[in-house]
């Protein structure tokens, strides 16, 4: 279970859409239903306490991850503009239960980073972070320089991913980790 902090960010508000309050949203969730399925969400200013509201209606943009949602008291285009660059949250205790296999993005936090070299593991870092523009990526402090490096989170190169025992490994193609 995620202990990282009680709020998960689900999307982000880019902008308006049409007249009568209506907001397009960035999606950074697999689960669809966080935009489509009416209930209460939590948006959030920076760095701001997140506060309470509830999403009355949504859809899916046609071939994009983006979403036009509808939130309860946004009835006007300068009301939704007000919201421009909110994120989304739910509480982390509302995630979606896993099968054995799957995991939260937002559990490799915090993981330690090894590479398997000569058949026996190496620590070469730890994930401190997640990039998620289209492509998700790890971005991984190596504990040699405490240089931050970024890794395509796909399977051909983080072939192994450990929550129970907080370790995934990487096989980086020749020169990644020199970036």
């Amino acid at each position: 279970m995620i202990k990282i902090n009680k709020w998960l960010v689900v999307g982000l508000i880019t902008s308006c859409h049409g007249i009568k309050g209506q907001l397009k949203v960035k999606s950074l969730t697999d689960f669809e239903e966080r935009f489509l399925k009416p209930g209460i969400r939590w948006l959030q200013k920076e760095q701001e306490t997140p506060t309470k509201i509830e999403l009355t209606s949504g859809y899916q943009q046609p071939g994009k991850e983006t979403f036009i949602i509808k939130l309860q008291g946004i009835s006007t285009r300068s009301q939704a503009e007000q919201l421009k660059k909110y994120k989304i949250l739910v509480k982390s205790d509302e995630l979606p239960k896993l099968s054995k296999e799957e995991f939260h993005l937002l559990e490799l936090i915090n993981l330690e980073v090894k590479t398997l070299e000569n058949d026996e593991l190496k620590l070469i870092g730890k994930v401190i972070n997640l990039e998620n523009e289209k492509n998700n990526l790890l971005v991984i402090e190596l504990i040699e320089n405490q240089k931050k490096v970024l890794i395509p989170f796909v399977k051909a190169i983080v072939p192994l991913v450990d929550i129970e025992k907080n370790f995934l490994i990487i096989n980086p193609p020749k020169g990644l980790l020199e970036l």
